[in-house]
């Protein structure tokens, strides 16, 4: 039986694709360099150590430092984020899993600055038991390091935790550390999830969620 729900952060708690592609705008007019949306786009999903690369010249990045860089867009995400509204029905889910002895994580590949201010701004910081981001792996999805290491803090085989995501390489890593797979459809339409990921159930909010159907995902015994 599924004993415990991983939440990835963008695209499941908050539908924020949009924020992120601003912020990156932003972040290289800093720097003198337009950055057309159809670029950023392109490069959407994967890690700062990627996309920075991708948009800066290699001087500025020698010279200012990677690690300087990637601090400086973060904090400009967080400082035009606002207000922060979290998708539909994510609190009542919230409650009504730690109602039914249900254990919470979230799994982000963000840094722990983003994951904390998202959390504390739509209000349910204190609902999940346990977090885990991308300062405590050292893989990206696809590969499933986070999604193990937040079962192994939740105490749960991954076998027995639920993973709610929205991109294919998030569904991927899943899939892959083993446990079962809601893809939330904020960044991909349904029909685009159905076909393209593997996933056990589509939903567009956490409005079509209830414990009971999270329960119902367990594997056969």
């Amino acid at each position: 039986m599924i004993q415990g729900v991983i939440f990835d952060m963008d695209g499941v708690l908050v539908d924020n694709l949009a924020v992120h592609m601003a912020a990156f705008a932003e972040f290289s007019r800093r720097y003198g360099y337009e950055l057309p949306r159809e670029r950023i786009t392109a490069l959407f999903g994967r890690g700062n150590d990627e996309i920075i690369p991708a948009i800066l010249p290699a001087e500025i990045i020698e010279r200012v430092g990677m690690e300087n860089l990637s601090r400086e867009k973060e904090a400009i995400y967080r400082e035009i984020y606002k207000p922060v509204i979290p998708v539909r029905g994510l609190r009542d889910f919230l409650l009504s899993l730690r109602h039914a002895g249900i254990r919470t994580s979230v799994g982000s590949s963000g840094p722990i600055e983003n994951v904390r201010y998202v959390l504390r701004e739509c209000g349910v910081e204190e609902l999940f038991d346990k977090i885990v981001c991308g300062d405590m792996v050292t893989r990206r999805k696809p590969d499933p390091e986070i999604f193990l290491r937040a079962a192994a803090e939740l105490r749960l085989d991954p076998g027995r935790c639920a993973v709610i995501e929205d991109s294919l390489s998030g569904i991927e890593a899943a899939r892959r550390a083993g446990c079962r797979v809601v893809a939330m459809a904020t960044t991909f339409k349904p029909a685009y999830l159905a076909e393209r990921s593997d996933n056990d159930l589509i939903v567009e909010d956490f409005t079509q969620l209830s414990p009971d159907i999270v329960r119902a995902l367990s594997p056969a015994e």
